[in-house]
């Protein structure tokens, strides 16, 4: 696991099922916690998947969703491609090539921004944000 501020890159294991599900998610749990978390998981390592896998990462999405977070996925590995398009759940979660190009979409929203102020929008664009929005 290595951290980019604010965003976290998690790899996965090789098999991702209910006993490494349960670890990754011992892992992740406390990240979820957090104000806005931003995760990747690096699915390249991954040759098997089941279906607690697949839950787990629901979960996480779920979890960091609640906080005004999210959870993409980058570097699928054939394998687990095919276990999520069979779940149908590979449209649910933002998908990348690399761990970079994750971590750079995630960039592309500043951390800071307030969502209960100003759009995010406001905090990239500055006052040129709030004229179009007052327009």
């Amino acid at each position: 696991m290595f951290v980019s501020r604010p965003v976290v890159v998690m790899q996965l294991p090789e098999s991702l099922d209910l006993e490494s599900a349960r670890s990754v998610l011992q892992d992740v749990e406390p990240l979820l916690g957090a104000h806005r978390p931003r995760i990747v998981f690096d699915c390249s390592l991954v040759r098997s998947m089941d279906g607690a896998g697949v839950e787990t990462l629901l979960y996480c999405l779920e979890e960091a969703m609640k906080r005004d977070g999210d959870v993409k996925l980058c570097a699928l590995s054939p394998e687990a491609a095919v276990m999520l398009e069979l779940m149908r759940v590979d449209r649910v979660f933002e998908i990348a090539a690399t761990s970079e190009e994750s971590v750079r979409s995630f960039n592309a929203i500043p951390a800071d921004a307030d969502s209960q102020g100003a759009p995010w929008y406001a905090a990239v664009l500055g006052e040129l944000g709030t004229l179009k929005q007052a327009s």
